[in-house]
């Protein structure tokens, strides 16, 4: 197990939470990393406040945005899922990941923006033409986007 997943739990039994101090000892590779063995664990809600830490003195990093992206959509927190997800396409730019793309596009599906989530599914597909998650959300989305114009034209 990881040092800071270690002091976490460490802590947490003892009935204590890290300080920020605590915590900026580490970087956001180790966070990550740590949120990652907590999580495998079934500490959800410690992982979450590690997160939180993470965030506030990361707010720029990667692994941080990633992994408390990845929390939001666990705890179905859609419309934080969406903004920490966008904030991490905007900090990767041309060099956003595959995986970056999914994971936004599932957080606009699921917090009910489908017209957004088509638009970024798109995009990413110029990208990924072969990504097989992203053309499964686009599939998805077309389906949905089909289904919402019938019913549209059915009620006229």
């Amino acid at each position: 197990m990881k040092a800071l997943a270690k002091e976490v739990l460490g802590k947490a039994e003892m009935g204590r939470m890290m300080s920020d101090k605590d915590v900026s000892k580490f970087s956001p590779m180790e966070i990550r990393e740590a949120i990652q063995t907590l999580v495998t664990e079934g500490k959800d809600a410690l992982a979450n406040a590690l997160g939180d830490a993470g965030l506030s003195l990361y707010p720029d990093s990667e692994d941080i945005l990633a992994i408390t992206g990845l929390l939001a959509l666990m705890r179905q927190d859609w419309a934080y899922a969406v903004d920490l997800m966008e904030q991490l396409h905007q900090l990767q730019g041309d060099k956003t990941p595959a995986f970056t793309y999914v994971m936004l596009v599932r957080a606009l599906r699921c917090n009910l923006e489908p017209v957004r989530a088509a638009h970024v599914c798109t995009q990413a597909l110029k990208q990924y033409p072969e990504q097989i998650e992203l053309v499964s959300e686009g599939l998805l989305l077309e389906d949905f986007m089909s289904f919402a114009v019938n019913e549209t034209n059915s009620e006229q």
